[in-house]
């Protein structure tokens, strides 16, 4: 019965990675930040943001499409290490972003997660965004406006 319960947490946490990068394309920062724990923190060291608690998180997301016109996050799985409660894992990404003053970045990051069982399911209690490789060479492609 064990194996079925560690698949079951390996499952729910790559969902909660999953609803994270969902929550950020669909900029639902109020979802996204009730992925976390109620102390839970992100981090992105590279741009000096340090986002205590959900209210910081889903108050910085309001402010994201005054600054970012086009972005595109895709998560690949990486590694996840149950301990009881607790787990710890990275996540790896690539991002497309333009910001408003026009100038793109191409990141290849690594997201370093703390996760913790909650009576709500798996919760993050840190994500750290830990950039890679970065490219500031301007997009050349533009998304579509009237596409649905």
């Amino acid at each position: 019965m064990r194996d079925l319960e560690v698949i079951a947490d390996r499952v729910e946490i790559e969902a909660l990675r999953g609803e994270f990068t969902d929550a950020a394309m669909m900029r639902d920062y109020g979802r996204l930040a009730t992925l976390f724990t109620a102390d839970g923190v992100l981090r992105i060291p590279d741009a000096s943001i340090e986002l205590p608690g959900r209210e910081e998180i889903r108050a910085w997301g309001e402010r994201v499409p005054t600054v970012v016109d086009l972005f595109v996050q895709t998560t690949h799985p990486g590694t996840i290490r149950l301990d009881g409660d607790t787990a710890s894992g990275r996540a790896y990404m690539s991002e497309l972003i333009r910001l408003r003053d026009g100038s793109s970045h191409l990141n290849y990051a690594i997201y370093h997660d703390e996760y913790r069982r909650t009576p709500d399911g798996w919760k993050f209690t840190e994500r750290v965004y830990e950039i890679r490789y970065l490219d500031t060479t301007a997009l050349a492609g533009s998304a579509p406006r009237d596409a649905r």
